[in-house]
């Protein structure tokens, strides 16, 4: 067996490139070492080399893939060498205070179940360290291409739970702000869970008809006008019950907070990935006391969590390949990596097949 594998890595602040690394030795007697076949870039990715989390050197990136089991630790008993699995975004120890207190997403310190690209190497690499494996893998059924499973780590189970954390109410009015593959997957999620309309707000016209295929009952182009406006006419002024943010920005969470009704949820699924604050619209809020209830979230992992992501594939509750828009090999992820940066040729995914 070789000894290097061939990693996608930030160099840098502002670089990146494909060096040499060695292959991961043998895992720990709870992990497991996997031989990817498929990933996605992430707009996190992005924020991530720009320094939202700070200087990385070398620093392997990626955290949406699936492969292979090639090797598992000793004490490891549900997975085994050529077992095709697919592995959350957020892999959770499962031990700490947080995890037990369950925050799992939170595992040991503040965004610390985010293991993968943050605070060790991610899963752009042949090979790649998953830890606590019979927690946070996976088995990806028959029926289930690998490009699927790839959604269902991240874009899928983060934008569901921007809806759940939305409190969305049974025939109840939801609005989603942001239509990336996040605010797609939470549009989705809203009338999964019950809400009787569905709002998806962008500027991007092949969003907005994505969204439509979803599941969105109306959209609004916020480049032709006011959107607060318009979600007030369809809700006869009294605003919705549940805001998603799925975007990352002031303006889209400003947007939130002026369109949720008193009483009402503002679920934050977006990666604010640049400035030093978030401001509230002070009036908006009523003055505080609005009844207004903001919500946050990382992402859930964990074999449980994807099992039923696999299950909304499985049963068609959800194709997410339809955000796939463009397709490239791994020594072309650098193209890939910048494109997702600019959204140039409209890109809203791109799935890189590493083997």
């Amino acid at each position: 067996m070789a000894k290097t594998m061939k990693a996608f890595v930030m160099k840098r602040i502002g670089e990146v490139g494909i060096m040499e690394k060695p292959i991961p030795g043998d895992p720990g007697p709870n992990d497991a070492i996997v031989k990817a076949t498929t990933a996605l870039v992430c707009t996190s990715d992005v924020h991530t080399v720009k320094g939202a989390i700070g200087e990385r050197t070398d620093h392997t990136l990626g955290h949406e893939a699936c492969g292979i089991v090639d090797r598992v630790g000793n004490a490891v008993s549900l997975f085994k060498p050529g077992d095709r699995v697919v592995i959350g975004a957020i892999t959770p120890c499962y031990k700490c205070e947080n995890c037990q207190r369950g925050f799992t997403s939170q595992c040991g310190q503040p965004l610390g179940g985010w293991k993968f690209a943050n605070i060790k190497d991610g899963s752009f690499a042949e090979y790649f360290h998953v830890n606590d494996a019979d927690a946070n893998l996976t088995t990806i059924p028959d029926n289930v291409s690998d490009e699927a499973a790839c959604y269902a780590t991240d874009m899928m189970t983060t934008g569901f739970k921007g809806a759940e954390n939305s409190d969305i109410i049974l025939g109840g009015t939801a609005a989603v702000f942001g239509l990336g593959p996040v605010g797609q997957m939470a549009a989705v999620g809203a009338r999964l869970l019950g809400a009787g309309l569905v709002i998806a707000v962008d500027s991007i016209p092949r969003r907005l008809q994505l969204a439509k295929e979803y599941g969105a009952d109306v959209t609004i182009d916020l480049s032709k006008g006011d959107p607060i406006q318009k979600i007030m006419e369809l809700t006869n002024g009294q605003g919705v019950d549940s805001a998603i943010e799925a975007v990352g920005n002031q303006s889209a969470f400003e947007a939130c907070i002026n369109a949720t009704r008193p009483g009402g949820t503002i679920s934050n699924a977006g990666y604010h990935g640049e400035g030093d604050y978030i401001s509230i619209p002070r009036l908006a809020w009523g003055v505080g006391m609005a009844e207004k209830t903001i919500k946050t979230l990382l992402c859930p992992g964990g074999s449980e969590r994807m099992n039923r992501m696999m299950r909304l594939i499985q049963t068609g509750r959800v194709d997410p390949t339809k955000m796939t828009t463009h397709h490239f090999k791994f020594d072309q992820i650098e193209k890939a990596f910048w494109m997702m940066d600019t959204k140039e040729d409209n890109m809203l995914k791109p799935v890189i097949h590493i083997a």
